[in-house]
């Protein structure tokens, strides 16, 4: 029998292909802003645009930071698509909301953190996606560099990859995402979207992306 968890990464996976959220197209690849060639492309973003999977994804972030981070004080999105999601789960659960920058603005206060935020206060970062983890991981470490306290991160979405699961257990991120790349394909093959063989093509590209070509 599937747990909660395992059943809504399964409801999650489905919205997201539902709502065209996440692309798969093996035989055509993207390309992404690294050069990066993929057979998926996930833009979380489409989410908000829609009502019911919208409150859905909230209603999940907001059940896991109970179950993993009971002790949370403030809820920190990143910029720029972890802020909405963040500022919804933080007026769900009224704590307070901050968001933080890929880096310092260059004019003005310079801020690279926006909101209230007390040295030693216990922060949960919230992403829509993990790639490499690597804007996860600034963002961590700029509220780490002042003093707070970060228990760890949510995220929509992960690819798995074993990089950004290397580099965020290096730097002591404990991480939950309310799906994951493998059981989105599970659920794509499920409905018809990629077919069994296909599925080679995807599980490679998993294991070496940076290498991967069509």
């Amino acid at each position: 029998m599937k747990t909660n968890l395992e059943a809504s990464a399964e409801k999650v996976a489905g919205m997201l292909l539902e709502i065209g959220a996440v692309k798969l197209s093996p035989n055509n690849p993207f390309t992404w802003a690294s050069g990066w060639k993929s057979p998926i492309y996930c833009d979380n973003r489409l989410a908000l645009s829609f009502p019911e999977v919208r409150r859905f994804l909230k209603t999940q972030f907001a059940e896991v930071l109970r179950q993993k981070f009971p002790d949370t004080e403030v809820i920190a999105g990143v910029a720029t698509a972890g802020i909405p999601h963040g500022a919804l789960l933080a007026d769900a659960l009224d704590l307070p909301f901050i968001y933080v920058r890929d880096k310092p603005k260059a004019h003005g206060m310079t801020n690279q953190i926006e909101g209230k935020l007390e040295e030693g206060q216990k922060v949960v970062v919230i992403e829509d996606l993990i790639s490499t983890g690597g804007s996860s991981l600034k963002a961590v470490n700029a509220l780490r560099s002042i003093g707070a306290e970060v228990l760890g991160m949510l995220a929509i979405f992960t690819y798995g990859f074993e990089l950004s699961e290397t580099n965020l257990k290096n730097a002591d991120v404990q991480t939950f995402t309310l799906s994951n790349y493998s059981v989105l394909i599970q659920k794509a093959i499920a409905e018809g979207i990629v077919n069994a063989d296909q599925l080679q093509t995807l599980e490679a590209w998993r294991k070496k992306p940076s290498e991967w070509h069509p």
